[in-house]
């Protein structure tokens, strides 16, 4: 379903003149493509929980690319930047704060009977797992961290 949205929204920006946007869909159309033939999959369509996983690694990408420009000195390329994940973020689910994913992360310690460091891959594990790319990684760890060195 995200795959044809995306197919959607660059017809419509096509014909829209938005050319920022043309280039940021075109862009993800082709990092979906080269994930397809890599894992020789071109012709079947990519399910959404895959489609939101490499959209969240390309997220992830421009917010990195951003910090970099910015310091750098270069805030226009920042910006830049900062839009195009803006634009990738619309195909993402929602954001869970930072209250929310602590909740999540208490409840598996708890549910999985962790109480030391080495089950710290464990449970960062189950709380991606429940959380569905709706919670940044680094959030997650740094949570589970902080709950486990206690």
């Amino acid at each position: 379903m995200l795959e044809q949205r995306l197919e959607q929204e660059i017809k419509a920006a096509l014909i829209g003149g938005d050319s920022v946007k043309v280039t940021t869909l075109r862009g993800l159309k082709s990092v979906l493509l080269n994930v397809k033939v890599a894992e020789g999959t071109r012709d079947t369509p990519m399910s959404d929980d895959q489609i939101i996983a490499i959209f969240s690694k390309e997220a992830k990408k421009r917010q990195e690319s951003a910090d970099l420009y910015v310091q750098g000195g270069n805030q226009p390329m920042a910006d830049a930047e900062l839009t195009e994940k803006a634009l990738i973020e619309t195909y993402l689910p929602a954001q869970l704060d930072e209250a929310a994913i602590a909740a999540v992360v208490d409840a598996t310690i708890t549910e999985l009977g962790v109480s030391t460091m080495q089950g710290m891959g464990q449970v960062i594990g189950t709380v991606k797992v429940k959380t569905a790319g709706a919670a940044d990684g680094g959030v997650i760890a740094r949570l589970v961290k902080e709950r486990l060195s206690q």
